[in-house]
């Protein structure tokens, strides 16, 4: 029997991942604690080929039999398997790889919802709603079905891209009912059962359901602290021969990174070298809380079509819109707007005019979202620091919500017990391909303080509850939304 391999990693690599790994104790054990973090935090991702234990040795600078004596230990535990042919891949033991499910919150029930990474309202929808009210007439002698978008809709939106320094026209622009159906439609346009979708790790959860809904299989590449692991990336696309990349560049969901200027350069070379198209979803873009904007994800060149991002309302506005686009080249843009008649065949011409009033006053809408979130930001950040001081945060420069790491792979049970302490929070695992990442947990701060305090009390209660003991067997966490 084989073991799938999605990607090879060399033991120059694998010693940069380490880090410092010795602790007291035997080295063997030291390194085999060091390999299963790597494994469950997913910063080495499933189906990955571990160097030999020779090359081991000789890049950590130990005796051949530490490194067999670790790998032993980890097969045992069922995080390594070996096949011949296959070498040693890195795995998961029996029912480990569950992930969480996620699917669309409940009614309002008195939870603080920290399920979703989503704002309320701006105060000029109303307003805008009033002047999209004032517009429709002059829509309604058509059927309403718009396929591609309404053109003054089209317009702003190439018009926003090209004031961020990425040229655009309308014909480049697709309206979708929302972000999510852009996604949904790349994916089934660009993959289907069997092939391969490489995904960053962690990631947005609904991007995973629409590779899987696709009947294609997700393929990781961690997140670090840093941002998207480009070295592996690159060989992952190299070894996997994916059909579409789906990266989150701007104040990344869940862990907040964002790729650099360089980093964007390489990735959209590395697109167009294998001819690989790479979807950046830039929901996020506008939340820049600290620190210069990000470079725009496409660059400055004309569009082609290894290059598309796609962009929503629902965080910049509301998301009650269902508003979304995507911008690639007119050819893909066309073939996505015929496909989506499979779905729907035009997003609601009045959330599409309301859209059009709020993005005619986007720079004052921005400007108050950008003052708000980043006082929850601030206010969330404090409030764990004083009752949580043992959960590792970072602040991120934007976005809506924190990746907390919890030290602990206890991030299922803590959000079944908070749920009974009035919290609906997403665990970890729901933002993994293969069931990793249950040391972490992701808290949006896109809620007022005083929904913020209440969340963070029932959290702490939650996790006082839990102490140090490990996750109890039958519970089941909170889905997660978005």
């Amino acid at each position: 029997m084989s073991v799938s391999v999605d990607r090879r990693v060399s033991g120059s690599r694998l010693r940069v991942l380490l880090g410092t790994w010795q602790h007291h104790g035997p080295a063997y054990q030291a390194l085999a604690d060091a390999l299963r973090g790597l494994v469950r935090a997913g910063t080495l991702p499933l189906a990955t080929r571990l160097p030999g234990e020779r090359e081991v040795a000789d890049a950590l600078g130990v005796s051949r039999t530490t490194v067999t004596a670790a790998y032993d230990l980890l097969r045992d535990e069922g995080f390594l398997a070996s096949r011949r042919g296959s070498g040693t891949v890195t795995t998961l033991p029996p029912h480990a790889g569950d992930r969480v499910p996620t699917r669309l919150g409940g009614v309002d029930d008195g939870l603080v919802d920290l399920s979703a990474a989503a704002p309320s309202a701006p105060p000029q929808l109303a307003a805008a709603c009033a002047a999209a009210l004032d517009a429709l007439p002059r829509h309604t002698t058509g059927t309403g079905y718009t396929p591609l978008g309404l053109p003054a809709l089209r317009a702003a939106v190439a018009e926003r891209y090209t004031r961020r320094g990425t040229p655009t026209t309308p014909e480049q622009v697709l309206v979708t009912t929302g972000g999510q159906q852009a996604i949904h439609l790349l994916t089934s346009a660009y993959a289907g059962p069997g092939d391969r979708v490489v995904v960053e790790h962690p990631t947005y959860p609904h991007a995973i359901d629409a590779v899987r809904a696709a009947g294609a299989r997700a393929v990781p590449v961690p997140v670090t602290p840093h941002g998207t692991d480009l070295e592996l990336l690159a060989s992952t696309v190299h070894q996997a021969a994916p059909r579409l990349v789906y990266l989150v560049p701007d104040h990344h969901n869940p862990t907040g990174t964002s790729l650099t200027t360089d980093a964007r350069a390489r990735v959209r070379d590395l697109a167009r070298r294998t001819r690989t198209v790479v979807v950046g979803d830039e929901t996020l873009t506008d939340l820049t809380l600290s620190g210069p904007e990000p470079e725009p994800f496409a660059g400055a060149g004309p569009a082609d079509r290894y290059v598309v991002c796609v962009g929503s309302a629902s965080k910049t506005f509301w998301g009650g819109l269902r508003v979304g686009w995507l911008r690639g080249h007119p050819d893909v843009v066309a073939a996505l707007a015929q496909r989506r008649a499979h779905v729907d065949i035009g997003t609601s011409v009045l959330d599409q005019l309301v859209t059009l009033e709020l993005l005619a006053h986007a720079d004052e809408v921005v400007a108050q979202r950008r003052a708000t979130v980043r006082a929850q930001r601030d206010a969330l950040h404090s409030m764990l620091a004083q009752e949580l001081p043992e959960w590792r945060t970072t602040v991120p420069a934007g976005g809506l919500s924190t990746w907390v790491d919890l030290t602990r792979p206890v991030s299922t049970a803590l959000a079944a017990l908070a749920h009974g302490h009035g919290v609906r929070v997403a665990p970890g695992p729901a933002f993994g391909v293969d069931g990793t990442f249950d040391d972490h947990l992701r808290i949006p701060f896109a809620q007022p303080a005083d929904a913020l305090r209440r969340a963070v009390d029932g959290l702490a209660a939650a996790w006082a509850v839990l102490g140090g003991a490990t996750p109890q067997h039958g519970l089941r966490a909170q889905p997660a939304l978005v």
